[in-house]
């Protein structure tokens, strides 16, 4: 073997050994792990506040892909704190990754799973230990909004139905790995039919069964007749999401919420 094979070769054999040592570590594709959203102004299915129905928001990034368990094991072995067995119940609640067979490690073979059992407390301290926050929601509604080839797909029937198709889907036992679901218009992927999402302005979704009360235009709310507030009605999987996290406090968690993160970006609208 000469010299040039022998470096070829060592090289080939570093890669399959970095392989081997972290399998869960790769991500779905070879894209910086963020994408960059421009921002803009769109109509926002929230009830509008003043009258004022459309929101503006500024460009930011959001992961491509949810946050998975071998991304959320490695911050626990960084801030032990977060161990289930160390967390105070202030911040999660019993159910906090009771899906790990162990404190601090999931399954093997679960590592590119999605993160679930996870509380917002949880989810917001480990985007901040990414120098990162969790998405709010109008960043979050903005990147569901669209699909493969459009940057807001909601008035496409087809693009509608193909998400409503996923909630007529019985839960499987086990979530699927992140990054199977073709990317979106922003390059990101698995915004629909893998998990719902924790965002940062959880506070403001909120519950009421008094309608009298939809008048407040301080809290958004959904319940019964509260929904006719409700701007893009026809748009009922995003209306689903949001009585999702209504009905959450931050210190919860599911075996079906998960979360990804966010971060301003500079450089204009």
């Amino acid at each position: 073997m000469n010299a040039r094979a022998a470096v070829v070769y060592v090289a080939l054999a570093l890669l399959a050994a970095a392989a081997l040592v972290d399998p869960d570590s790769a991500r779905a594709d070879s894209s910086p792990p963020r994408a960059r959203v421009g921002g803009g102004t769109f109509t926002t299915v929230l009830p509008p506040a003043k009258d004022i129905k459309a929101t503006t928001v500024r460009a930011f990034e959001m992961d491509r892909v949810p946050v998975t368990n071998a991304d959320f094991a490695r911050f626990v072995a960084a801030h032990p704190e977060w161990r289930r067995d160390r967390v105070a119940r202030v911040f999660a609640d019993a159910g906090y990754l009771s899906h790990w067979p162990a404190p601090d490690a999931p399954a093997a073979g679960r590592g590119r799973q999605p993160v679930t059992h996870v509380s917002w407390f949880a989810a917001n301290a480990y985007c901040e230990s990414q120098g990162a926050r969790l998405p709010t929601w109008y960043e979050w509604e903005m990147v569901g909004a669209a699909s493969a080839d459009k940057a807001d797909a909601r008035a496409d029937p087809a693009w509608r139905q193909s998400i409503l198709d996923w909630y007529a889907k019985p839960a499987a036992q086990q979530l699927p790995d992140v990054g199977r679901n073709a990317p979106n218009f922003y390059g990101i992927r698995d915004v629909h039919g893998l998990i719902w999402e924790w965002v940062l302005d959880l506070g403001s979704m909120m519950v009421s069964a008094d309608n009298r009360e939809q008048g407040d235009p301080s809290v958004s709310r959904f319940c019964g007749s509260g929904a006719l507030s409700f701007e893009e009605k026809e748009n009922y999987a995003m209306l689903m999401r949001i009585a999702t996290l209504s009905s959450m406090q931050a210190s919860y968690s599911s075996s079906t919420m998960g979360f990804r993160c966010a971060a301003d970006a500079g450089g204009g609208p």
